[in-house]
């Protein structure tokens, strides 16, 4: 099958449709025709491209740079930037829904390789694409929507992590055309590409002022003065076929251009940012699931045991998958319905950003450790794909907001509605 670039129509109009009792529940992870499109192109993409690399790379700690220029050709670079001039697809109405299936298409096969597209396509070019202004996305979002450039986004630092406003990065001013940006930022994924030296492009957030939410979003190049890569960070549980890296900034001076938003403005643009990168790992936790339960069911179909044609005789084995697919369904729904109801360009919608994340990344882990214990010995070990599964299952509990994090979060908002009652 000959893979082309999706690019959503804009002359058919959405017809949006309620969901009644009727409604078939596949109505929630493709609600148009385009959606279900787009998912048919990446399950033939995944199979063909994806699946058969996810192995090799991982072990051998190394990204795919080839084949994720590849998704430039599917459109998915460009996934949530709407204006076609500056490289997007041209999505207008339930692009967060896109987002997820993307995602969820993607982890199924490579957690690693999705989890790059995620930093390149959220955290860099939806950022820009909400963000910055028309010279910017001019001047930046053309060749990261087409592949040239890889970009990722800076946030976390030796000593603050899920503290984010606890950030140490400051920028200054250096004369009336320039800031000059000091310090180091940790767990950059893209940080680097191939071991040796920075990635392409990053929104980097530094203190600019002495208030607690005083942050301002630059735009970082590889080769400017006095950026460079600290470190690749090796050895990792999980996510092995993606980089991550430490950053360091040391006098590195950054002309007012770069400069995207308001200065002391980032705290709201990251926000919002996270609601989406939220959304997204949430439905990275959804493809982990639904591949340890296709393969938790295969074994179990062909493995016999006891003299019973095959592990489903077994109650043990039955609760393991029944309940496996219970969870993966109740947080499938979840992810689609708020993606479903998600304007990108809005914020706002923490609690249940917030709640698919909470709900699906453990579940993701429980998933992949059911399957594991219904294959045995065999789940253990690297031939089969379970034992990675539930490795990069684990970064779904701590990347993007730890689930400590979304339960404070959560019970913050919920506290917040007062007597007020839900929906």
């Amino acid at each position: 099958m000959l893979l082309t670039r999706f690019v959503r129509p804009t002359s058919k109009p959405l017809v949006l449709r309620r969901l009644f009792s009727t409604t078939p529940l596949s109505t929630l992870w493709n609600p148009t025709s385009e959606h279900a499109a787009l998912r048919e192109t990446l399950r033939s993409f995944v199979a063909q491209e994806v699946e058969p690399q996810a192995r090799t790379f991982n072990a051998q700690e190394q990204f795919n740079v080839s084949l994720f220029r590849k998704l430039a050709n599917l459109g998915l670079l460009g996934l949530t930037v709407p204006e076609i001039e500056y490289g997007g697809t041209g999505w207008t109405e339930y692009t967060a829904t896109a987002v997820c299936a993307v995602h969820e298409e993607l982890s199924y096969s490579d957690p690693a390789f999705c989890l790059s597209y995620l930093a390149h396509s959220l955290l860099f070019v939806n950022n820009l694409s909400v963000n910055a202004s028309p010279e910017q996305k001019a001047r930046f979002l053309p060749p990261a929507c087409d592949g040239r450039h890889i970009g990722g986004m800076c946030m976390s630092e030796p000593q603050a992590g899920t503290d984010v406003l606890g950030m140490q990065t400051k920028a200054v001013p250096d004369g009336e055309h320039h800031w000059r940006l000091t310090g180091t930022k940790l767990w950059i994924t893209n940080g680097t590409l191939n071991g040796q030296d920075t990635g392409d492009l990053f929104l980097v957030y530094a203190r600019t002022g002495p208030g607690k939410t005083d942050l301002t979003q630059f735009i970082v190049e590889k080769g400017m003065e006095g950026f460079r890569l600290g470190q690749k960070i090796n050895n990792k549980l999980g996510m092995r076929a993606s980089m991550t890296a430490e950053l360091i900034f040391d006098q590195v001076p950054i002309p007012n251009e770069n400069i995207v938003g308001k200065v002391h403005g980032a705290t709201l643009c990251m926000m919002r940012n996270l609601e989406i990168e939220r959304l997204g790992l949430a439905a990275m936790s959804v493809g982990i699931a639904r591949r340890c339960i296709d393969e938790m069911k295969a074994y179990a179909l062909e493995r016999t045991a006891f003299g019973a044609k095959n592990l489903f005789a077994f109650g043990q084995i039955q609760r393991m998958v029944a309940e496996s697919y219970a969870e993966y369904m109740a947080g499938r729904s979840y992810v689609y319905a708020v993606a479903n109801a998600l304007d990108l360009s809005t914020h706002g919608n923490g609690l249940d950003a917030d709640g698919t994340k909470l709900f699906c990344a453990p579940m993701a882990k429980t998933v992949a450790d059911r399957a594991i214990q219904v294959m045995g010995g065999n789940g253990y070990t690297g031939e089969y794909n379970v034992e990675r599964l539930w490795r990069d299952a684990k970064l779904m509990e701590i990347g993007g907001g730890t689930n400590e994090s979304h339960r404070k979060n959560m019970s913050r908002d919920l506290r917040k509605m007062g007597s007020t009652r839900l929906d």
